[in-house]
């Protein structure tokens, strides 16, 4: 069964970089949604954010900002996604640079993208039909398409199970064969050469844009 989603949901697909978890539950709580429903949970959840403070931006920018902090960062795995972007360098960096650059990392994808969102009009986003989870299973792929002007594009969510809350979160996206988190770890990986191995330089001039 299809599910359809229009207007400005197809934004939600720009901020779920997103984006592996670091460890796994063995078991969700019972009230848990699964991974296919948590999509479409954020993705309602994100329409109504956008429709509350569209009229009024940017004047309301802060709210807006950190209304979408709020919702985001219980459906996707920021901290492990600032890790894995790191690479290399996160086993070098020390807890307190992993820390700062994830607090960026999140920030600036959040203040980024929140801005473009507000845009986005007449796209559609269909969840393609979901698959039954194996027992025990702990990571799945959740497959989307954006349509827009006639155009499909096809998205895929990697989602995994969080140990320490027994939640699925969003870990990464891949958008049209564009590995969102394959782009941002090239990004550090490049900075920190530049920076001849400097990670504060690195974490201080972070953008995601």
């Amino acid at each position: 069964m299809q599910v359809l989603r229009t207007g400005l949901l197809g934004a939600l697909v720009v901020l779920l970089v997103s984006v592996s978890a670091a460890v796994f539950a063995e078991n969700a709580t019972v009230t848990e949604k699964g991974p296919f429903e948590k999509i479409e949970q954020v993705t309602d959840e994100l329409l109504v954010v956008i429709a509350d403070h569209a009229e009024a931006f940017p004047e309301n920018e802060s709210e807006y900002f950190q209304a979408l902090n709020v919702l985001l960062e219980q459906h996707i795995d920021f901290n492990y996604i600032a890790k894995s972007v790191m690479g290399r360098s996160a086993k070098s960096a020390t807890g307190e640079q992993r820390t700062e650059f994830a607090a960026i990392f999140r920030n600036g994808l959040i203040e980024t993208y929140g801005r473009g969102l507000i845009s986005y009009g007449d796209e559609k986003i269909v969840l393609l039909e979901s698959v039954p989870l194996k027992p025990g299973q702990r990571m799945v792929s959740v497959k989307q398409e954006i349509q827009a002007d006639g155009v499909v594009y096809p998205m895929e969510y990697s989602m995994a199970l969080s140990k320490k809350t027994g939640q699925w979160k969003a870990i990464n996206v891949v958008i049209n064969g564009i590995n969102m988190r394959n782009i941002f770890r090239s990004q550090f990986a490049n900075a920190v050469q530049k920076s001849g191995g400097d990670i504060d330089t690195v974490i201080a001039d972070w953008s995601a844009e």
